[in-house]
């Protein structure tokens, strides 16, 4: 989906997007880099410098693994920090052998972007005139550390020379490319006045959702004696926060209608029984008994019509009656007898169950609204205690544009308490009060990353490990502790798809993200919370970009899909800039899907492309706990 007045992929790669002098964005940096035999003194290698080979320029060049930077000339020590100063504002200028510090620019070569190398074409679209946001000034830019990891190494007692500890913070496998820049365009925005997070209520909120789990588990085997469908109840949490209103970013606690149409559905389609895949013959049969059997229990305990009752009795002795007579019969005509027993009995049996699913979606969501009331009751006494007020005054906004970035929180955090961390086998086990949650090497070195590029509000890395389990934490009640359970939810594109939509399109943010999957720096995600420390720009539903090309592969929910749909067109239709979306969603046709339906026939829509089952993969929602 793209607005007509987008440009050329290379004519939108020059316009709006600005590399790093250092680093190459068409090109993501090897996990693991030709080297060289190091020759560096002991403080480079600390700060996370290796000496490597370029075969294009067949000549050593210096690269650092922390910062993803890339240099000529051995690097100094004492130099600029490129991530929190660019332009190397704060740094001390360096003196000459004479002694005298050079403040002259003529005698170097000046950095230029690679829009002002490109000559400009006549046919080149007018961009509008954007400012890189800054800081807010009421917040100050934390100044990171000469080594990195020295801060948050400190935090964990231990010394920045122990090397094997340093190592934590160097991914051995990169599945991202954190140095590619965004190019997109939005208007800027207030802080958020949602509640920063903090892990004595992220606790109290996943116990709680454990227990609505439970409950729901519960209403559904008492009521309709099946299993909860699989997955519904993490497709109900992502269809309700479509429509809520609520204050809590996980449960919902203010939505209409109160029946949750996911739920709903998930559940009529078990009932009476759950219809599994079937592979052989005897199986078939089992399941045909096994559907006119609990058919015909149901409308016998139900206050159906007599009509329903009449209709469901006589087809399901029907049935019955050619099992017994009938014993040469194929795996088809079982399957053919199902479908007509269900199209028969189904209508009956679906009215006789209604009010009774409909009275466990509207229990599960009264729950939901009462633990809501307690979890922020809890939050509003933490920041209480340490005299911070929840009601701040809106600050003023300028009129402008500015390339997006990460969301800011209005309300300062209160101090945290410690959390514990320890490594078992290559993998980060964060605990705080007994609960542990788990994060691979690589991955907590990303965390780190991220939280390096965009927390502004603990420079000394005092706050990391704490917003770290909370993060996790929130992860894990989303998706569920079941085993694989919510991977499907969380499935992320391959490596090499984000690295040719970045080529050929441009694309530099994806609207449907974690900081545990997201393969660019910027990216929405659904809690602005506790992942706006790691880079979020906050739940893609509230994110309104003015121009830019954006990546959008969705979690796999009808309703959810749906609304991005409607929101991609508004936005589409109220700009005038370049802006594309290059979207990812199932092929769903019997029956086919709103998503799928409005988006072929959008006037927006400029190219469809279908790959088949076994012509495309995902990588895995659980990357982050994977071995590989």
């Amino acid at each position: 989906m793209a607005n007509e007045s987008h440009g050329s992929p290379a004519e939108e790669a020059s316009l709006m997007s600005h590399s790093p002098g250092t680093s190459n964005q068409n090109q993501p940096s090897s996990p693991k880099p030709m080297r060289l035999v190091q020759d560096l003194p002991d403080e480079l290698v600390q700060a996370g410098w290796e000496k490597c080979w370029s075969k294009r320029e067949n000549r050593p060049y210096y690269f650092n693994r922390f910062t993803n930077q890339s240099l000529w000339e051995m690097p100094v020590l004492g130099q600029h920090d490129v991530i929190s100063d660019p332009l190397g504002l704060n740094a001390a200028p360096m003196p000459l052998e004479g002694g005298m510090v050079e403040t002259s620019l003529d005698n170097k070569q000046r950095k230029r972007r690679f829009s002002e190398e490109v000559a400009p074409s006549g046919n080149s679209v007018k961009k509008p005139k954007v400012d890189v946001p800054g800081n807010p000034a009421a917040q100050p830019v934390p100044i990171s550390p000469s080594i990195p990891g020295t801060s948050v190494l400190k935090a964990w007692c231990v010394s920045p020379e122990d090397k094997q500890q340093a190592a934590l913070l160097r991914p051995t496998e990169v599945y991202w490319d954190l140095d590619i820049q965004t190019n997109a365009v939005i208007k800027q925005r207030a802080p958020s006045e949602v509640l920063s997070p903090h892990p004595e209520v992220e606790l109290l909120r996943s116990q709680l959702i454990l227990k609505l789990r439970q409950h729901y588990r519960e209403l559904c085997q008492q009521r309709e004696g099946i299993d909860p469908p699989r997955e519904s109840f993490n497709r109900w949490m992502l269809e309700r926060k479509v429509v809520d209103k609520g204050t809590d970013p996980l449960l919902p606690s203010d939505c209409e209608p109160v029946v949750s149409p996911s739920m709903f559905r998930e559940i009529m389609n078990d009932i009476p029984i759950r219809l599994s895949r079937i592979k052989f013959r005897e199986e078939a049969k089992r399941l045909l008994f096994k559907y006119a059997e609990a058919a015909k229990r149901l409308i016998e305990s139900r206050s159906a019509s007599p009509d329903s009752r009449k209709v469901v009795k006589w087809n399901v002795e029907d049935t019955f009656s050619w099992l017994r007579r009938d014993h040469s019969a194929s795996k088809e005509d079982y399957m053919d007898r199902l479908e007509h027993l269900r199209k028969q009995c189904g209508p009956h049996v679906s009215a006789a169950a209604k009010d009774s699913v409909e009275g466990i979606c509207s229990k599960i969501y009264y729950i939901s609204l009462e633990y809501v009331k307690r979890i922020r009751e809890k939050h509003l006494a933490i920041l209480k205690e340490n005299n911070i007020s929840a009601e701040i005054e809106a600050p003023e906004v300028q009129d402008r544009l500015v390339y997006c970035y990460p969301v800011r929180l209005a309300i300062p955090s209160p101090p945290l308490p410690s959390v514990e961390m320890h490594m078992e086998n290559n993998v980060a086990c964060v605990r705080y009060k007994g609960e542990m949650v788990k994060v691979s090497r690589n991955y907590f070195s990303k965390l780190w990353l991220l939280y390096r590029y965009s927390c502004i509000d603990d420079s000394g890395f005092e706050k990391f490990l704490p917003r770290v389990w909370c993060l996790l934490r929130r992860y894990q009640m989303m998706f569920g502790v079941g085993l694989y359970e919510g991977t499907g939810l969380q499935g992320a594109l391959p490596v090499h798809v984000f690295e040719a939509l970045h080529k050929l399109f441009g694309v530099s943010f994806e609207c449907f993200a974690s900081p545990l999957n997201c393969y660019f720096k910027q990216y929405c995600s659904a809690f602005l919370d506790t992942d706006g420390y790691f880079g979020s720009r906050g739940p893609c539903l509230d994110f309104f970009p003015i121009s830019g090309s954006f990546e959008a592969n969705p979690p796999f929910c009808e309703e959810l899909m749906d609304a991005m749909v409607s929101h991609f067109e508004k936005l589409l239709e109220s700009s005038s800039e370049p802006l594309s979306f290059i979207v990812f969603i199932p092929e769903w046709r019997d029956p086919p899907t709103p998503a799928l339906t409005r988006m072929e026939q959008s006037k927006f829509k400029r190219h469809q492309l279908i790959l088949s089952a076994f012509d495309h993969e995902y990588r895995s929602g659980s990357q982050h706990v994977c071995k590989k």
